[in-house]
């Protein structure tokens, strides 16, 4: 059933009704309430990492014949792979436990939110019986009080529902969902543990109905302010800054042996990139870099500008493939945010995700050094194909290479393409740390004005 609120795609001429299934589809439990009105909105896939708190209703998630549950190695980056999955399908759900959980997916739902995706959050809380008690539970902080997770959601989700009882369980929960709808944002549901296996009589009954009014861009702004922002970068210069610079106009191609420059990499990045395709930009120089790509009509494009967390991309990368299983991800992320958020190279594998990734191995935080230099911007090296060759140890299909020059990326870039098309190519490509683009130097040049300003007079 295809979302009602489909991010991209060409608005419907009139509001939407959210589509129903009849309400002899439903079982009688919470639990499989909630699992049908995922599938309902466009949720076939939910990113998960179990807890004690939410055991009991991930039973009841499995159930679900139309609904596959993905366990993530942590969190955030469940929450990051949620984000990616609303992204390629209009919509996209996690599921963790109880305050420990919650306040590690945070920061991935802030992001959700700086970028207007309609991520439905669900926790797995306190037994019904708990509140109002003395009682003090394990994964909080030590205090009675079960409030502390709500309230860190409530600056970064549009809507908060706390199911603690059965008889509007079924309202907090359709509300929650059509409100994220809506407005685009996430939304924040706690289920408490000891309710998800309980049948209720309403949970048979059709979602609450609401209309979807269409979102029309408006062409002529989105013309004029893509026109400006091209006039201000093509303007930017970044005076008396050491760096490699390829100017426009000098040629792309490479010296035997000579070591891989940036602007070679992206010139046979832009020759893989098709309508059956979709781009991944991590936080950093590939921000810049994958914006000089040229796209054809329903390559899909995805970047997180606004929050800007830096590792990110992994999460989203398993999200949206997973979400959007007629393209093929090609995802760019920098060695220093594939530090944070590695281990979900480990969910791609299990799903059979056929995405490229082009590792690229700068030694450091290439953008925070554009911003303020200093030591802490360079990171211990891994040996990067030989870390995701030990995740995948033997289990799925999964393909591995190193490369340092144009001739070893053509070779790669071959094979990803060819003989290892269904696999999980993992291209670690080695640059200079000096090889960066202009806009990031110009971007970083203003940040680093805007942050460094002096306080203003009392």
């Amino acid at each position: 059933m295809e979302p009602s609120t489909l991010i991209g795609a060409t608005p419907r001429p009139t509001s939407a009704l959210l589509p129903v299934v009849p309400a002899a589809a439903c079982s009688g439990t919470l639990g499989r309430h909630l699992a049908r009105r995922l599938v309902e909105i466009g949720v076939h896939d939910v990113f998960s990492v179990p807890g004690d708190f939410n055991l009991t209703l991930l039973d009841h998630l499995i159930a679900e014949p139309e609904l596959n549950l993905i366990g993530c190695c942590n969190e955030l980056n469940a929450g990051y792979a949620a984000d990616g999955y609303a992204r390629a399908r209009g919509v996209g759900a996690c599921v963790v436990t109880f305050t420990v959980g919650g306040l590690s997916v945070l920061n991935a739902i802030a992001g959700a939110y700086s970028e207007n995706l309609p991520v439905i959050c669900i926790v797995g809380g306190p037994n019904s019986n708990d509140y109002g008690t003395n009682r003090i539970l394990h994964h909080t902080i030590g205090l009675p009080d079960f409030t502390q997770e709500l309230r860190c959601f409530q600056t970064v989700t549009c809507h908060q529902a706390v199911v603690s009882h059965l008889e509007d369980a079924h309202e907090l929960i359709d509300t929650a969902i059509s409100t994220a709808l809506k407005e685009s944002k996430p939304v924040y549901i706690s289920i408490s543990c000891n309710l998800p296996a309980i049948p209720h009589p309403t949970f048979g009954r059709d979602p609450v109905p609401f209309f979807i009014a269409p979102k029309v861009s408006n062409q002529i702004g989105l013309e004029a302010a893509v026109e400006a922002t091209a006039a201000f970068l093509n303007k930017a210069v970044k005076p008396n800054y050491c760096r490699i610079f390829v100017p426009p106009g000098i040629p792309l191609k490479a010296q035997k042996d000579e070591p891989l420059r940036v602007n070679v990499l992206f010139k046979h990045i832009q020759e893989i990139v098709t309508p059956n395709t979709a781009i991944i930009s991590e936080t950093g120089d590939s921000w810049f870099n994958c914006q000089k790509l040229r796209l054809p009509e329903n390559c899909g494009y995805e970047f997180q500008m606004q929050y800007g967390s830096i590792g990110w991309s992994v999460g989203a990368t398993l999200g949206y493939a997973q979400g959007a299983k007629d393209k093929r991800v090609i995802a760019c992320i920098g060695d220093g945010s594939f530090q944070v958020t590695a281990q979900d190279i480990s969910t791609m594998i299990r799903c059979g995700q056929n995405t490229i990734i082009f590792l690229i191995n700068n030694g450091g935080y290439t953008i925070e050094v554009e911003i303020h230099d200093g030591p802490y911007n360079v990171i211990k090296n891994w040996d990067y194909t030989g870390l995701v060759d030990a995740i995948h140890n033997g289990e799925g299909k999964c393909w591995t290479t190193k490369v340092r020059t144009e001739e070893d990326l053509t070779e790669a870039i071959a094979k990803a393409t060819g003989e290892h098309k269904d696999s999980l190519c993992f291209i670690e490509v080695f640059v200079h740390k000096d090889d960066t683009s202009k806009e990031l130097l110009e971007w970083g040049s203003r940040v680093s004005a805007a942050n460094s300003r002096p306080p203003n007079p009392q």
